[in-house]
């Protein structure tokens, strides 16, 4: 590793150090500018429970802190202090002029996660600020036995995340050798 890029490495965890989300009573505040940060990407009507498909499919958008995501491009992993803001927004096919396809509207709910191994023994945690009109400025993790908790510590690609629905991310996780071993071998294979 270059000098420079050592110093940027250290640059960025300081950054990631600090922690204005967290109230004293560990109540984590709802990121108010994440849509500054870097997006990672866009589903929609994905659903992890059931093969069902909703007449009117959600939109999920995720965005992740850009120091973060800088340090992931160049180890393949998510360094502490990672924040990721997944935005659910209503989807409609009808309005103006469009005739076909989706689009996004109204904002259904917000969720974070966060790495942060020193609060969080088992490294990461969920939350999930409401919905609707009635979001919460901030609130406690969802418990370790959540669906949340249990479905990424089975199912994601590289450490806690989703990194197999984030097609850029995906390779630089294949490049740098980071994915989890259990999703390696379950992984469909490219056809």
């Amino acid at each position: 590793m270059t000098r420079f890029a050592f110093l940027l490495l250290f640059s960025l965890s300081a950054l990631l150090a600090q922690d204005p989300l967290f109230s004293a009573a560990g109540e984590f505040s709802r990121p108010q500018n994440y849509r500054e940060w870097i997006y990672l990407t866009s589903g929609i009507g994905m659903n992890y429970g059931s093969d069902t498909e909703s007449a009117q499919p959600a939109f999920d958008n995720v965005f992740v802190k850009p120091e973060a995501y800088r340090v992931f491009v160049n180890t393949g992993q998510w360094p502490e202090k990672t924040v990721f803001v997944l935005e659910v927004r209503r989807s409609e096919s009808h309005g103006s002029i469009n005739r076909a396809g989706r689009f996004q509207t109204d904002v259904l709910a917000v969720e974070a996660t966060v790495k942060d191994s020193a609060r969080y023994p088992e490294g990461w945690a969920y939350f999930a600020f409401g919905s609707g009109d009635a979001l919460l400025e901030k609130t406690k993790s969802l418990p370790q036995k959540s669906a949340c908790n249990q479905c990424h510590r089975a199912n994601a690609a590289v450490e806690n995340t989703f990194v197999q629905f984030y097609p850029t991310l995906l390779e630089i996780a294949k490049a740098k050798g980071t994915l989890n071993p259990r999703f390696s071998q379950s992984a469909p294979s490219a056809k």
